[in-house]
């Protein structure tokens, strides 16, 4: 319970950090509390799947007068994920908690957040689109460069095809984790470029070339975008590319490769990630501070076998798999229990299997 209430103490710090100050003094007095320690109570018992209880909470906070608009957003993001969390019949209810979400103020507050399941993540992009607001004008920040990250490709040959599986999709999870760590840098969120790629139907079967990936890019403000690969052709023999393309132009900007074929072991792919977000950001004149460069090294896992896991996690949260994505990013957080981002989206997702 203690591991509980600290995620949710820490989910309601993300729900709640870029918004106004919910008091007018240290002790304002509100008949539960004010709305960060209501919003705590009902994700918390939603975390222990009480999703009764945690709609009792939120409907007792909707109905207190004067609330601020960031305030009725985020009692709103609560109610839709604990009303989707009751299953099948409640979707739809809770698909038109985004639309009262939408009506309050689109671009008010940047959503989705973290802790919104992968669905929910989908039907605010659907929305975002169908009202032209796939990107808000407070996206184009003064002074940010925007980037986007495909999906790296898997060019290994043979068995390692198949053993390397869905990591690809992990490794761009892992550089949008570390090029968020720049200063000066605005990421395009993953999900948001693979939705729109979905939606339009450029895709086939997964590929795509440059040229329209780039196209879509621009749809989503980037003023780059990043394509990787990763190819394995023995045990010890591995090799990773990384390029930064032009969304105007569609020109080459920069380009970083790494290979792991010293005979010393297996390739580890997370590593050779960290060493290409590192010489991509210099080649780029992006500052990177000590503090972000003891991040990156820090971030994800070490461990292969973890990430493997992870990116299985990731392609079921895609679609929609949650007891499978659960259960990969929990295997993933048994194997690397310093593997932070299994933690946390493995909490995401508890609360929505069984």
């Amino acid at each position: 319970m203690k591991t509980v209430l600290i995620f949710s103490l820490a989910i309601v710090s993300v729900l709640l950090s870029p918004l106004a100050p919910l008091r007018s003094g240290p002790g304002a007095p509100g008949p539960e509390g004010n709305v960060a320690e209501g919003l705590a109570r009902a994700v918390d018992v939603y975390l222990d799947g009480e999703f009764d209880s945690g709609l009792a909470i939120i409907n007792e906070l909707l109905s207190r007068q004067n609330l601020s608009a960031n305030d009725s957003i985020a009692i709103l993001e609560v109610k839709s994920i604990i009303t989707y969390a009751k299953g099948e019949m409640y979707k739809r209810e809770a698909y038109g908690y985004l639309q009262s979400i939408s009506k309050i103020g689109h671009c008010l507050v940047n959503l989705p957040r973290e802790m919104w399941p992968s669905e929910l993540r989908d039907k605010w992009y659907e929305l975002s689109k169908s009202r032209d607001l796939l990107v808000c004008p407070s996206d184009e920040e003064a002074g940010l460069r925007t980037i986007a990250i495909m999906e790296f490709d898997n060019f290994s040959i043979g068995e390692y095809k198949e053993q390397l599986g869905d990591l690809s999709k992990g490794l761009a999870d892992f550089f949008e984790y570390d090029f968020s760590r720049v200063t000066g840098l605005k990421i395009v969120e993953r999900d948001k470029l693979d939705y729109l790629l979905r939606e339009i139907k450029l895709s086939e079967e997964g590929k795509l070339d440059q040229a329209t990936a780039v196209k879509v890019g621009k749809m989503l403000g980037a003023q780059m975008m990043v394509f990787g690969s990763i190819t394995q052709l023995d045990a010890k023999t591995a090799r990773m590319v990384v390029r930064v393309v032009n969304v105007e132009t569609s020109e080459i900007m920069t380009t970083a490769d790494t290979t792991s074929g010293d005979g010393k072991g297996k390739p580890n792919f997370v590593e050779m990630e960290k060493q290409l977000v590192k010489a991509i950001a210099g080649q780029l004149d992006l500052v990177l501070s000590p503090e972000s460069r003891a991040q990156i090294d820090e971030s994800a896992t070490t461990d292969m076998d973890a990430a493997k896991l992870y990116s299985l996690g990731l392609k079921y949260m895609d679609e929609y798999e949650y007891q499978k994505a659960y259960d990969f990013f929990r295997q993933a957080y048994e194997k690397d229990n310093s593997f932070v981002e299994a933690k946390k989206k493995m909490e995401i997702y508890k609360p929505l299997v069984g």
